[in-house]
């Protein structure tokens, strides 16, 4: 408040200051209302004017009604007995009198009534009227305000005769009043009683300020500053009278400036004495100097621009900027309040506005040549004049500090809305008009008002209100200087030019800022682009270093990420500089700079360099134009570039080649290409630096692989240095250099070729490419390669990871990413020019590696070589034959054949005799060379060499050879060995010669016995061993002989070596059916070996057959022939087998997406192991598919045409593949066809999670973002198989699969955060080709009538049940997806939607439970038909409309509505669009859910019934069947819900639905039980606006409910307990009434009811009437005053004028019943706590009226915290807490603010309900209604002086609080 100490005492609380002489008021007390009656004179004046009074009783129509009235009671007054000066019921008389000033009535009324007041106050004297001052003035005070002219004079005459005349002791309490009172009086100058009523403030004021004795000498003078004080207050609280007191001001107001402008500092201030001020200034100041600031800032902030005017004067001439008030009482605070009120003025643009404001902020004008001399401008400015330079200086000294610190103090504001954030940057735009004031504002305001538009963005509830905010903030930034700005953001923000570590935090967030001021605003100015933002770049990259070297040594720390942000905002600045920036003008100042030195060097010459910026800016602070700049453009230029280089090098030998490097790295390039000084980089340095990088770069195979973006952060910068290499060629170290970098980025690059790491393989093919082009040798990156494939081996032979990383090289040179998912092996050729294999480009890097490859096809039985024909048979056909022609094909000698057949018969018996000691080398070469001539030569001469049998032991050569190869493969002493290369050849020899020798064989019954056991033992050995090329050796094995074995032909042999391929080149066909292809000629095998089941389970499972897994999987699908017979009992295992490894494949590829330290080993390839197994998955299911669907065939029975014509809608739906079976065996085809559906879900659900992993989930977001492609690249290929494998299971079983789909959405639903989300299978469903609405839609409704009404589908139709759906889930499933579908697709499901509905309303019960769900299908029908062509079709429309009506009758047939007793709190924590809450966690659609559905379509119901009788009868049904039982159910409101408000407010919104909806909200709103705690949770969001539209539609309601209210009556009141029970009835029946017509006040609009206010006045009037033992009682008075409370917020003061006498009379004897002592059986505690309710309402809402009637219960002036000594309240509310306190023995200052006070908040109601809610009644007096009065006072002038806005709607929501408290109903 005051800036020095007062003389005058701060009161801490009303009780505690006041020094009375007499404890109790006398004035308060009963039986002080009129003269005591003692005589008979007495009694008969008494008498004649209650007779008078009691005229105004009578129905009073007319105004002449009025006039006869006053009349009467002056006559009645005229007749007083000699010697009485008082008035009997003056208290009635005063109101009586004030009613009679209704500004309705007309002029001659008041006359009469002022005539009466004159009469009065001449009757009871000077004395009498200062005694009875708070009766009548309440009632004169408004009328000059209304007053016409020929009433105005005489009640200015009565306030000149009367009023003013009175003692100081009794005009101070009610002077605010008063002056408020005459005020407007002084609003028009030009007036005749402006002069007169400006001499009644004046001698007003006078009488305040001399109380005079009887000698004339003057008692007190202090009067005179308690005047300026109300005046202040008055003007402050009273926009309407705030004219008049500018009147005032403007003609009494002291200047208070007086001090010469000229003096540079205040008195006192320089050392000297301090001067004391006049007591003119010191009356205006004194208590309190806030109020006269306060007093302004109201007025600056006036909605009148001629307010705003007159103030703005009065500041520049009674109260300048220089004056001594300002800096010697006012606080700094205050002044900032001033200096922000005025400057807002110039949102207004306004320029008679902004002339004043300048000349406030400029000061006087210099005229004297002293003054010129003192002030003159500052040396070397020739651009202003002195009378310029003397009123920047004054706005510097007194000006700039204030208005600096009051737009800080906006932009620090915690506003949200768009207008507010804004106001500040028009603001300080405007405050540039005038250069003297924005040179000096704007570079301190500049920074904050930028951060706060950046911290908005984030707090913006639109991107619209960010938007607003920012061209706001645009507009004020491209209004400032450039030199401004960049001072701003070099020097403050970002500390350029220090050399010091700054705050980390602080400075990151400052980093920020500068990026958002990059990216947002205009920066393409000529200087900006040309000076500053060089400067700034500079200076970034000098303290990046700094920070680097300081912090380098951690690991990707904040202060690294600090480092990189810098130097992205130095890289958006160079993207913005212009080429021209770095040219040499000054060549001649730069001729001593040396660049290149060490780093000492360089630090020192860049910190001068920017020193010497700094300089620049400096100097041009407050200047109004920036100077161009002398600095060396070419010096800048050069210095940037040793700069950046520097700071790579730091990073290179560091060996931290991180994001920071690659931001570095990436400066440096846009540096150089728009320098032209580039020969000044030191290539050699950062090559060599680069070269000792590259070489940490190098690591082993089995090391630990770091981030590939080291890599290609360095091969980035090889590709910057390109350009320096092109314009400046090196000498030969350097390159030298370059070429071993290369070779070592091959060598790093080429472990992340492994196909077993396919997180990188994309991004390191295109680094291998990346250095090839950077190479000068053409030839580099091909030897590099070449010679990693080789590896350290002495021999030729290339290693197995050399193959494999060449082939993902050759497929990621040979494609894009996504290539694969558009190419076939069929159609190679006609695939797109753009993924073509480019052969003339890859010669230079893949030749030499190719040839290799090719090398190791001679040795087919290694990894390499297997790998080799793998690899090549994935290739395209184009590519296999350009690859033939590379290879020398020689020819077999056939003659050779007969001469090696007899070399083995003679070795035979040696070799057979062999046990373990034999040469292994001489064994493989016998084995090799027989096997190469069996595989060479005819087939027609092994049948007959093999038969011959041995002479000596009668063996024949074909057991001979398979023993032999048997024990060569099985045997347990041979298998131990297994670590030895020549002994696994040796192995796959032995395996590859029993084969031919099966094949050639005529018969093989002489060795079946021999071969079974041992070859599926050696197979399960070599798995478990991980021997890969003897396993897939075995399998081609175990393929031939049991095609011999179990009997296949001869011309499918050829069918069975050829690998069945679905993956990604399989063909276009379904392959459920394709791939059974190859068995169409097999016969009718035996059963298979029963260990075959154990090695295919355990093979495709086992982590040692993955390498091979395609080997396995065509091994699969050669043996699932054999099971024909009883493949339904290996379906299941099988199935479940093949799915658990792809969910554990799966689940490794995407951890190793998400983490860094995941590896697989060398010969894993998790997206093949995917790729195979799905194939395994989809040729299992085929076959057993097919097998069920031949043994259908057998059995089924094919319906006659009249039994297919009597189905109905089914017959349209698309037929399956399957029809019921009569015969004995439909039992097993039912457990068949179940375990095939089974194992069909399981592939289904896992589908979709391989789905949803490639749709919707990204590798981890750290990772770097050079990772993406390959992600994208996996990711599609493994989406695109499942989709295709759902594809074909959709067209094979599309019911099935559908539920499964619904059955995965449904969990995902319930777990609402999921892998798989719910719109994800959405999406899928519209991607697949099988799934259109067309099949869908169908789909869905056989799945729904399965579960609802099975008996009417035909078998091949229904669903089996597999899927734990209900049929509620599927209608909202079915929903869900038709809202899916495009508007289109309405025209191809039409016919089967409407079949669909008309069948189930035939017989709508089995449906009962979906009906609802049906219903809200049925409408979205209409909405989605009504945005298209199709739905002009107007008989479509109407059949539509009808089906809807009686799907809504059949929904409430089926299944009445019933309603869950739950509580009203419980329901609307639910949010209205979660309908399905219920559905998910009961499994049925509840009432909840109907109501639900109908609310949200209800909206809509014009496009689906589109006639007004269609809507009547809809709306008549819903009211029948919902709204009605809903209301008359005996838990309501409790029942309601607010779906069941949201249907209300839907119907409300209908044309057709008035009457219905309109009679059904009155039945509510008049049921006695509404009014509940329960429904008030839903009150303000649903109640209110619901009555809101009823009472808009039909405003007669609030006629009717004031009807229903009775006048208090005592006549016919029996004694008893029915006397009792009567009146409680009455009180119940006003107390709902009263609370209805508060409810609809506070819902309608404001001043809806201003015509019903005059009947609302006459009922609130008759109830103030009644009593306790009136019926209805004075118990309703709580409920009264809740009604006048909710006029209060909805209603202008202007219409409530006729109220004030009797709400002020009401409230003072609701209050005055607490004096101790006093009992009035019409109050009591619960009555008087809403009476304190109301009063704080009016002191806090203020209404202008209430203002001169406030006085009454508060002290509304300076006295309420300074009181004077010897100070009496007149006060009631703070005479009556003296009076409880003494009576309750506290002693004043002992008490503490009770719950109320303690809780309030500012502009909020003091006594808020929900703080003294749970206080029982018997203690409300202590702990609430006595700390409110005790704080009221205080409260109240603090709230004023704080000018805290009012907060309505927490009044509103105090309000609603108090209506539905069922505990204060009788």
């Amino acid at each position: 408040m005051s800036a020095e100490a007062n003389h005058l005492q701060r009161a801490g609380s009303p009780a505690t200051l006041s020094n009375r002489s007499s404890p109790v008021n006398p004035k308060r007390r009963i039986g002080a209302d009129g003269i005591i009656e003692t005589d008979k004179p007495t009694r008969r004046y008494a008498a004649g004017i209650d007779r008078a009074l009691s005229l105004f009783d009578s129905a009073l129509q007319e105004w002449a009604d009025y006039i006869s009235f006053l009349g009467r009671l002056l006559k009645a007054l005229q007749v007083h007995p000699p010697g009485i000066s008082d008035v009997p019921h003056k208290s009635l008389v005063a109101q009586r009198l004030s009613q009679c000033l209704n500004p309705i009535l007309p002029a001659g009324v008041h006359q009469k009534a002022l005539e009466v007041y004159t009469y009065i106050f001449s009757l009871i004297g000077k004395d009498g009227l200062g005694r009875d001052l708070p009766y009548y003035l309440p009632g004169l005070s408004p009328v000059l305000a209304f007053a016409s002219l020929s009433t105005k004079p005489a009640i200015l005459a009565l306030f000149d005769t009367f009023i003013v005349a009175l003692d100081s002791a009794a005009l101070r309490p009610a002077l605010k009043a008063v002056v408020l009172a005459l005020l407007p009086g002084l609003e028009e100058e030009t007036s005749e009683e402006f002069e007169q009523t400006l001499g009644i403030l004046q001698r007003l004021k006078e009488a305040v300020a001399h109380d005079e004795n009887g000698d004339g000498s003057v008692q007190d003078a202090s009067g005179d500053l308690f005047f300026w004080q109300c005046l202040f207050l008055a003007s402050i609280t009273s926009s309407s009278r705030r004219q008049g007191a500018l009147a005032y001001l403007q003609r009494h107001l002291p200047r208070l400036g007086k001090r010469s402008a000229s003096q540079s500092q205040p008195s006192g201030q320089d050392g000297g004495p301090t001067q004391p001020l006049s007591y003119e200034v010191e009356a205006v100041t004194s208590p309190e100097p806030g109020l006269l600031i306060r007093c302004f800032v109201a007025g600056l902030i006036d909605e009148n621009v001629l307010v705003q005017r007159g103030f703005l004067d009065l500041l520049v001439t009674h109260l300048p900027l220089h004056s001594e008030v300002l800096h010697r009482k006012v606080s700094p605070g205050d002044l900032v309040k001033l200096a922000t009120a005025a400057v807002s003025v110039v949102s207004r643009r306004e320029m008679s506005l902004n002339r004043r404001l300048w000349a406030w902020f400029l000061g006087p004008k210099d005229t004297t040549s002293e003054q010129s001399t003192d002030l003159a401008a500052p040396n070397g400015s020739n651009r202003h004049d002195q009378n310029d330079g003397w009123q920047i200086k004054y706005f510097q000294q007194y000006g700039q500090s204030p208005l600096t610190q009051g737009i800080l103090n906006m932009f620090q504001t915690d506003a949200l809305t768009p207008a507010e954030n804004a106001r500040p940057f028009r603001i300080a735009l405007a405050v540039m008009d005038r250069w003297e004031i924005g040179s000096l504002v704007v570079p301190n305001v500049l920074i904050p008002g930028l951060r706060r538009v950046w911290r908005y963005q984030k707090l913006a509830r639109t991107p619209e209100d960010f938007a607003e905010v920012l061209r706001s903030a645009s507009a004020f930034f491209d209004g400032v200087e450039s030199g401004l700005i960049w001072d701003g953001i070099s020097n403050k923000l970002l500390c350029a030019t220090s050399m010091g570590v700054p705050d980390l935090h602080a400075f990151q967030e400052n980093l920020d800022l500068a990026v958002f001021i990059v990216t947002h605003f205009d920066l393409q100015e000529e200087e900006m682009l040309l000076q500053h933002l060089p400067f700034l770049v500079l200076a970034l990259l000098l303290k990046s270093r700094t920070l680097w070297t300081l912090f380098r040594d951690q690991e990707q720390g904040f202060e690294q990420a600090l480092v990189d942000r810098m130097l992205v905002l130095a890289g958006k600045l160079v993207d913005l500089m212009p080429a021209r920036t770095y040219d040499d003008h000054t060549a001649h100042n730069t001729q001593g700079r040396i660049l290149g030195g060490p780093d000492a060097n360089l630090d020192t010459e860049t910190h001068d360099f920017l020193i010497e910026i700094e300089g620049h800016y400096v100097k041009r602070r407050g200047k109004a134009r920036w100077a161009g700049s002398s600095i060396d453009g070419d010096a800048l230029g050069r210095l940037m570039l040793k700069n950046t280089a520097r700071l790579i090098q730091q990073h290179l030998r560091s060996n931290r080649l991180g994001r920071v490097f690659d931001t570095t790295v990436s400066t440096l390039a846009k540096v150089c290409v728009k320098l032209p000084q580039i020969h000044f980089l030191d290539l050699t340095g950062l090559l060599s630096d680069a070269h000792e990088a590259s070489q940490h770069l190098i690591i082993e195979d089995d090391g630990f692989h770091k981030e590939l973006s080291a890599i290609v952060h360095l091969i980035a910068l090889l590709e910057t240095l390109r350009t320096a290499l092109v314009r400046a060629p090196p000498p030969g170290l350097e390159v030298y250099r370059l070429r071993s970098i290369l070779q070592n980025i091959v060598t790093a690059l080429w472990p992340y070729l492994s196909p077993s790491r396919p997180k990188n393989n994309v991004e390191a093919v295109r680094c291998m490419w990346k250095v090839h082009s950077l190479s000068i040798d053409k030839n580099l990156v091909e030897s590099c390669i070449t010679a990693l494939m080789i590896g350290n081996r002495e021999e030729d032979f290339v290693e197995l990871q050399g193959v494999r990383r060449f082939g993902v090289l050759w497929s990621g040179s040979n494609s894009s990413p996504g290539s694969h998912a558009r190419r076939s092996s069929l159609a190679t050729s006609t695939t797109p020019r753009s993924t073509q294999f480019d052969t003339i480009r890859a010669r230079d890097i893949l030749a030499r590696p190719l040839l290799l490859v090719l090398d190791t096809l001679e040795d087919r039985k290694t990894d390499v070589s297997m790998f080799a024909t793998g690899w090549l048979q994935s290739l395209g056909n184009v590519e296999v034959y350009s690859l033939m022609l590379t290879l020398f094909i020689g020819a077999f000698v056939a003659d050779m054949a007969p001469r090696i057949v007899d070399f083995l018969r003679s070795k035979l018996q040696e070799m057979q005799s062999m046990e373990s000691h034999f040469d292994l080398d001489q064994c493989l070469y016998y084995f090799r060379t027989l096997s190469n001539v069996i595989e060479h030569t005819s087939v027609e001469i092994w049948p007959a060499v093999f038969a011959e049998e041995n002479h000596n032991d009668a063996v024949t050569t074909q057991m001979g050879l398979t023993k032999i190869c048997l024990w060569v493969v099985g045997d347990e002493v041979v298998t131990q060995h297994d670590a030895s290369p020549r002994l696994s050849r040796l192995q796959q020899t032995a395996v590859s010669l029993l084969q031919e020798v099966i094949l050639r064989s005529k018969s093989l019954a002489n060795i079946e016995g021999e071969i079974e056991s041992p070859i599926f033992i050696a197979l399960l050995r070599s798995m478990r061993k991980a021997n890969h090329p003897l396993q897939v050796s075995l399998l081609s094995l175990t393929t031939v002989w049991l095609r011999r074995h179990l009997g296949e032909t001869t011309h499918t042999l050829s069918a069975s070596h050829r690998r069945a391929h679905s993956g990604d080149h399989g063909s276009q066909k379904n392959p459920l059916q394709d791939r059974l292809d190859m068995d169409e000629a097999i016969a009718q095998p035996a059963a298979p070996p029963p260990l075959l089941l154990d090695c295919l389970l355990e093979g495709l499972a086992s982590p040692g057959s993955q390498p091979v897994l395609g080997h396995w999987i065509a091994f699969l699908g050669t043996c699932l022939p054999f099971y024909m017979s009883n493949i339904f009992q290996i379906l299941l295992p099988l199935s479940d087998g093949l799915i658990k490894a792809v969910e554990v494949s799966l689940k490794d590829l995407q951890m190793s997406f998400r983490s860094q330290n995941v590896h697989y080993t060398a010969a894993e390839e998790p997206i093949n192991t995917v790729v195979e197994l799905l194939n395994g998955i989809e040729h299992v299911l085929a076959q057993a598919h097919h097998r069920l669907s031949e043994r259908a065939t057998n059995h089924v029975n094919i319906k006659t045409a009249e039994q297919s014509q009597t189905q109905g809608f089914f017959n349209h739906m698309v037929s399956g593949v399957f029809t019921p079976d009569a015969y004995k065996s439909r039992s097993a085809m039912a457990n068949n066809r179940l375990t095939v559906l089974l194992c069909f879900k399981d592939a289904v659900r896992l589908c979709v999670r391989i789905w949803s992993w490639g749709a919707g989930v990204s590798d981890n977001p750290s990772a770097e973002h050079t990772l993406s492609g390959s992600f994208k690249q996996i990711s599609l290929r493994l989406k695109n198989r499942a989709r295709r494998i759902l594809e074909h299971i959709f067209a094979a079983e599309s019911l099935e699969c559908l539920e499964t789909l619904i059955d995965s959405w449904r969990g995902s639903e319930e777990a609402g955060e999921s892998e798989v989300s719910s719109a994800m299978i959405l999406n899928l469903l519209h991607v697949l080709d099988g799934s259109r609405p067309r099949n869908t839609i169908p789909a869905l409704f056989n799945a729904l009538y399965s579960r609802t009404n099975p008996g009417a589908l035909d078998t091949d139709r229904k669903s089996t049940l597999t899927s734990e759906l209900s049929d509620s889930e599927i209608a909202w499933f079915l929903v869900q997806y038709t809202r899916s579908l495009e508007d289109d697709a309405m025209d191809e499901i039409w016919t089967d939607c409407v079949t669909f509905l008309k069948d189930v309303l035939a017989n709508p019960l089995p449906h009962r439970q979906t009906l609802p769900r049906l219903l809200e299908f049925t409408a979205l029908l209409g909405i989605k038909v009504d945005n298209t062509n199709f739905g002009e079709n107007r008989k479509r429309r109407r059949e539509l409309a009808d089906l809807f009506l009686r799907q809504l009758t059949a929904t409430f047939t089926t299944k009445p509505l019933s309603f869950p007793i739950e509580p009203a709190s419980s329901k609307s924590q639910k949010p209205a669009d979660d309908a399905h809450h219920l559905l998910r966690t009961h499994g049925e659609t509840t009432s909840e859910d109907l109501v639900a559905i109908l609310a949200a379509n209800l909206p809509h119901v014009s496009k689906i019934l589109m006639d007004g009788d269609r809507i009547a009868t809809a709306s008549n049904i819903i009211s029948a069947q919902i709204v009605i039982p809903t209301l008359r159910w005996k838990s309501f409101p409790r029942n309601v819900t607010p779906s069941f408000l949201e249907l209300l407010l839907a119907m409300a919104r209908i044309p057709g639905a008035s009457k219905v909806w309109r009679r059904d909200v009155a039945e509510a709103f008049n049921d006695t039980r509404f009014f509940c705690d329960a429904s008030y949770e839903l009150a303000a969001p649903k109640w209110l606006p619901l009555l809101r539209a009823w009472i808009i539609s039909d405003k007669d309601r609030m006629t009717e409910l004031l009807a229903r209210m009775p006048s208090p009556t005592a006549a016919g009141i029996m004694f008893g307990v029915g006397a009792s029970s009567a009146r409680f009835e009455a009180d119940r029946r006003t107390q709902l009434n009263l609370r209805r017509v508060a409810m609809l006040l506070l819902a309608a609009p404001k001043d809806s009811f201003a015509m019903q206010l005059s009947t609302i006045q006459e009922k609130v009037g008759e109830l103030f009437h009644a009593t306790a033992a009136s019926s209805p009682s004075s118990a309703t008075r709580a409920e009264i005053y809740s009604l006048l409370r909710a006029l209060v917020l909805t209603t202008s003061p202007v219409h409530l004028a006729s109220m004030w006498p009797s709400i002020t009379t009401e409230l003072q004897e609701a209050i005055s019943s607490l004096y101790p002592g006093r009992k009035d059986d019409r109050y009591n505690m619960h009555c008087v706590v809403h009476a304190c309710k109301l009063l704080d309402i009016l002191v806090a809402a203020a209404p202008d009226e209430f203002q001169m009637r406030e006085w009454l219960f508060i002290t509304d002036t300076i006295d309420a915290v300074y009181r004077p000594q010897g100070f009496e309240t007149s006060a009631l509310v703070d005479d009556l807490i003296e009076d409880l306190d003494a009576n309750a023995g506290i002693v004043q200052g002992a008490t503490t603010p009770g719950p109320g006070a303690q809780q309030s908040d500012g502009g909020k109601p003091f006594l808020a309900t929900k703080n003294i809610r749970g206080i029982p009644r018997e203690k409300l007096l202590d702990r609430a209604i006595r700390p409110f009065l005790r704080q009221l006072s205080i409260h109240t002038f603090e709230s004023t002086y704080s000018m805290t806005a009012f907060d309505w709607q927490a009044a509103h929501d105090d309000l609603l609080l108090d209506i539905f408290d069922e505990t204060n109903l009788v």
